[in-house]
């Protein structure tokens, strides 16, 4: 007992670092054992049959009346072009020089290729053999048609055209609803269209070819004047 009393501060000292690590690993998987419930919890996989729903589906439809963070849409018309199920006849904001430009922008970047870049409908896309050339924007029906019509088939297609609400913001599709109506004054614009105190410089040039998109107008040759032959 007194050979044991003798040695035991030397045997402490010198493995109670040991001892101490030992501990320190023993609470840490004490820790980890506990926490085990947390981590292998009772879950469903998805579109995993559930037994406890009435219609056996695990996952929830959203709560009716929802609405996503920063996705009210309180303003239909804007993100529809509709009222109610009929297409509206007015910008839901005032038509400025910087709209038409950038609707002008947005024009040529994604419908200029099958619409042209005078929108009639002989853009690059038809010119090599598309099957199904779209129609003019210069047309009866489409200069009739309500300015909400080309915000929706924008916006949902239309026939073999996919929509593009993925690719053009909602404001931007407004901008290239304007910049058609533009266009299609542009073609079929008259005397009585021109604003009082305003006056056309000259005729507009005719063309042999009003370009694709991918190629310039062709303007027709000068014809000779008086008493000459054309």
């Amino acid at each position: 007992m007194a050979t044991f009393r003798k040695f035991a501060p030397k045997f402490a000292g010198r493995f109670a670092p040991l001892v101490l690590l030992a501990l320190v690993l023993l609470a840490m998987i004490s820790s980890v054992g506990c926490r085990l419930d947390m981590h292998v919890q009772p879950r469903y996989n998805p579109l995993a049959k559930s037994d406890f729903f009435p219609d056996q589906r695990s996952a929830r439809p959203r709560v009716e009346g929802a609405v996503a963070r920063g996705d009210e849409r309180a303003d239909t018309y804007f993100y529809t072009g509709k009222i109610g199920n009929n297409v509206g006849d007015f910008m839901p904001f005032p038509v400025t020089r910087e709209v038409l430009e950038r609707g002008r922008e947005r024009y040529n970047v994604y419908c200029s290729p099958c619409h042209s870049r005078v929108g009639d409908g002989n853009g690059f896309i038809p010119s090599r053999g598309f099957a199904r050339k779209p129609p003019s924007y210069h047309i009866e029906r489409l200069q009739k048609a309500p300015i909400g019509y080309f915000f929706d088939v924008t916006t949902n297609g239309f026939g073999i055209m996919l929509d593009y609400s993925a690719q053009i913001s909602v404001r931007d599709r407004w901008c290239i609803a304007a910049y058609i109506r533009a266009l299609q004054l542009s073609q079929n614009a008259t005397a009585a269209d021109i604003p009082t105190g305003q006056s056309v410089p000259s005729k507009a040039p005719d063309f042999t070819e009003p370009g694709t998109g991918a190629t310039l107008p062709q303007p027709s040759p000068a014809k000779a004047g008086k008493g000459g032959t054309e």
